[in-house]
């Protein structure tokens, strides 16, 4: 069995606009992501947010975008230095088989060298998206206990993960 490349994440920039264009979401989580189109634009007003890109090899497999500021996530203030987490996804033939877990790995991975000085991430998650919760919560993030009763999609848990 051929071994595949580590995923990897790495700043959206032109060279990546096709391939992110392309990437799907199943129709159930249309409600919980949004577009790709959508969510490159709305970016577009957030010039100090991070888009990056998920990379399996040189194929692009997966978008989020890395807020400086949580509030913007949460719709409250919190401690110094706490970055938010949006739309993270995996395309819809990249689900199901563990490499969500990789991906957000990577991204942990990548928030310690990229933003030394943060110490907290911060993101809200659907609370019928039970895929996601699970994820998060294996990868050390805590239910706050708080929900957030903001946007279109309805009520979310709010999670949080200490940053080293």
């Amino acid at each position: 069995m051929p071994i595949l490349p580590a995923i990897r994440v790495t700043p959206v920039d032109a060279s990546l606009s096709d391939a992110l264009l392309h990437l799907q979401i199943q129709p159930a989580q249309r409600n919980f992501v949004g577009s790709i189109v959508d969510l490159l634009a709305d970016a577009a007003n957030c010039p100090s947010c991070d888009l990056m890109a998920v990379l399996q090899g040189d194929n692009v497999i997966g978008f989020y975008r890395i807020d400086p500021n949580a509030r913007s996530v949460a719709g409250r203030d919190f401690a110094p230095h706490a970055l938010g987490l949006r739309a993270f996804f995996l395309d819809a033939r990249w689900q199901g088989h563990g490499w969500g877990a990789k991906a957000l790995d990577a991204l942990l991975a990548d928030l310690s060298a990229r933003h030394p000085q943060a110490r907290r991430l911060v993101l809200t998650v659907h609370a019928c998206n039970v895929a996601a919760l699970a994820l998060y919560l294996r990868a050390g993030f805590v239910d706050s206990g708080e929900r957030y009763h903001g946007g279109h999609a309805g009520s979310q848990y709010l999670l949080w993960r200490e940053l080293t």
